[in-house]
């Protein structure tokens, strides 16, 4: 979406990146390639937070039950009914737009096959503009890789384009990723493989419905074996 505003000359003042500190590490080289783009055409760039660090809230923050006394500590994964940080961003974000004393043509990238999300979002006053050129997720990857733009991560053994191996490419703690997405994480990303591990050592709740990141890894190696 950046790209092609910037290449059909879209009126753009700022852009926003919202830095989890979760991100997987091709993200952030990504993002300084646009800071660098951005800074030749003068448009701003700005880099938002959370309000208190992604682990904070993931497994220190004290928080009261909702339908019994007490508290707990710390969310866990953030995934599925509980995307906890995805509140947090929205607010994030909502707070730094109130601050802007000026009117605000907000643009959102949802796709042109993402219908179940263009309501919403245009009742927000938000603009898409993907969804006006009829961009679907395979059209916004082509027009990318065409341009130069790619995800690739580098690993052990060598480098991974993450679209090759991911339906998305978001937090690489996120817990709404799929058995295959996983499976792929083991197999081509040892590095964040061991990070997930360690997050489940902090937290009794599965990451998936299907079993911890342990009883993953148990799934994984018996159908690499074909056991």
């Amino acid at each position: 979406m950046l790209l092609k505003l910037i290449e059909t000359q879209k009126p753009l003042d700022e852009v926003i990146f919202y830095n989890t500190g979760m991100e997987f590490e091709c993200i952030y080289h990504i993002r300084d390639r646009v800071v660098e783009l951005l800074k030749q055409r003068n448009i701003t760039y700005t880099e938002l937070h959370p309000d208190e660090p992604f682990l904070y809230s993931m497994f220190e923050r004290k928080i009261k039950y909702r339908n019994k006394d007490g508290y707990h500590y710390g969310f866990s994964w953030c995934g599925g009914r509980c995307r906890w940080h995805t509140h947090y961003k929205l607010q994030v974000i909502k707070k730094y737009k109130e601050s802007i004393n000026d009117t605000i043509i907000d643009y959102v990238g949802i796709a042109y096959d993402e219908p179940h999300r263009f309501e919403k979002s245009q009742s927000e006053g938000k603009t898409l503009p993907l969804v006006e050129w009829q961009m679907t997720e395979a059209d916004c990857l082509k027009y990318c890789f065409d341009r130069g733009w790619h995800w690739n991560e580098q690993t052990p053994s060598g480098e991974v384009e993450l679209y090759d191996i991911l339906d998305r490419v978001s937090c690489w703690c996120c817990a709404n990723k799929n058995l295959k997405e996983l499976k792929n994480i083991y197999l081509y990303l040892p590095q964040y493989w061991q990070k997930l591990k360690f997050l489940q050592s902090k937290t009794d709740r599965p990451m998936k419905q299907s079993g911890s990141v342990f009883e993953l890894e148990q799934r994984f190696n018996k159908e690499i074996k074909g056991i």
